[in-house]
Formats: C-alpha cells, structure tokens, sequence
C-alpha cells in the first residue's frame, strides 16, 4: 500500500539532515522538523484506532544488527524500541556453516511504532557512530580502546532512550489537552498489547534486563546522548553525530 504522506515527509527530512551537504544549522532544523511530525504522527494513528480499529495493527518485525559493538548497538535499537511502546527481544542466530553470530533485534507492537523505531535507530546510529570514531580513552584510564567505547555507546544509548521517553511524555500532555484521558489509556492499552504479542510469541524467554558498570566513557557516551540530534529541540554548538 502507498506510504502515508506524513511518513514520506518525515523520511524525507530525515534524509536532508542526514546529507554532508547540510550546514549545521539546516540539519538541526530538518531534525526538529521531522521529530515534531513523527510525534504528531504517532498520536494520530494511535487515536484513529478508536473509531477504525484495522487502521493500525500489532505486527512484528526484524533489525538485523551490523558493524562494529553489535551487542551495544542491539541494545541502543531496544532502548529506541521501549521507548516508543514497542516490545523488543535481543536475539543472534548462527546459520550452518557459518563461524559467526549474527544479532538482530526482535520488534512488537503496532506498525506506525514499528515503522517510527526503525527509522530512529537508523539516524541515531549513524550519529553513533560518527562519535565513536572521536572518543579514545584518557591517558589515566587502564582500560583498552575497544571496551572505552563499548562503554561510551552504552552510555549513549541509555541517555538517548531517556531523551525520547520524555519527547513521548511532552507529546502525550498535547494531545490530551486536546483529546481528553482518553489519551493516556489508549498509549498505555497499545504498550500492553505489544507487551502480550511479544510474550504470546516467545513464552519462555524472560524480559532482557542490561546492567552496566560505571566507567569514564559511560559518561561520555551520556554527555553525547544529552547533546545527539533527536530533532526535539534545536541544539546549539557542535553537533554530534554516531556512525561506526
């Protein structure tokens, strides 16, 4: 079925943020634009639920993982994901034959949603990774390169998910001034049906819980996650970008 002009128009800006030609000014308004409409976005289509119920379905879908730090990207994708009231499920899979795993990340929840976490997980990780390239260990640190950076982007994806739970939660409190509770009840009963396909599909794996362990570069991956381009709010200074 054709694309939904809003999303085409979100992609598109996207993609106009996304391009090396863009001055820092013109990225960072392409960004605020296309985060404002994919919020809009997924209030609506949540809301058009209530009166066409097949407007938007619980479905699944499939990230598969690549680069470098796949386990640490995995988890930014499922941070993004329960973020927007998609239920994920860490997976990796090795193929006969094959000497290696490969990682993917397991989607549940309504299309919009889906659709919405793949195309955050694309440009935050390119912004990952451009940020992953200019961070190295401080000379007082004993700890090799490869781990100083699985920690910063540890910390990255933590702060960014949590950047994005509360652009949800402001997105939220518009809506309701203008469409009442009924809001709140009808994002909390998409979450939980996510929630129920996700256990329906897979009932003896348990919720993946991370931990983490506090270091120099958790900390810098969290200053990067405060300042990385989500297209919230207009940013000044330096941008900074992820890509591996």
């Amino acid at each position: 079925m054709p694309e939904d002009g809003k999303l085409a128009k979100i992609r598109a800006l996207l993609a106009k943020a996304e391009d090396p030609a863009a001055s820092e000014e013109e990225a960072q308004a392409y960004f605020a634009k296309a985060a404002d409409l994919m919020a809009k976005y997924g209030i609506e289509r949540a809301m058009l639920t209530l009166n066409t119920p097949d407007a938007d379905k619980i479905s699944f879908r499939l990230i598969k993982i690549e680069g470098s730090y796949v386990e640490e990207r995995r988890l930014m994708a499922a941070y993004i994901a329960k973020a927007l009231s998609v239920e994920p499920l860490l997976s990796r899979t090795r193929l006969p034959g094959e000497k290696r795993f490969s990682y993917y990340l397991e989607m549940y929840g309504f299309e919009s949603d889906l659709e919405r976490v793949e195309m955050l997980y694309t440009s935050l990780s390119l912004q990952a990774s451009n940020g992953l390239r200019g961070t190295r260990p401080e000379w007082w640190e004993s700890t090799t390169l490869t781990a100083h950076r699985k920690a910063w982007l540890r910390g990255f994806a933590f702060t960014v998910s949590e950047r994005l739970k509360a652009a949800e939660g402001r997105a939220k409190k518009e809506a309701e001034a203008e469409h009442g509770s009924s809001v709140a009840l009808v994002l909390a009963d998409r979450a939980a049906l996510a929630k129920k396909a996700a256990d329906d599909a897979n009932p003896d794996v348990s919720d993946y819980k991370p931990r983490f362990r506090s270091s120099n570069a958790f900390d810098q991956g969290q200053a990067a996650g405060r300042s990385a381009d989500i297209g919230a709010t207009r940013l000044t200074g330096r941008r900074n970008a992820i890509t591996a």
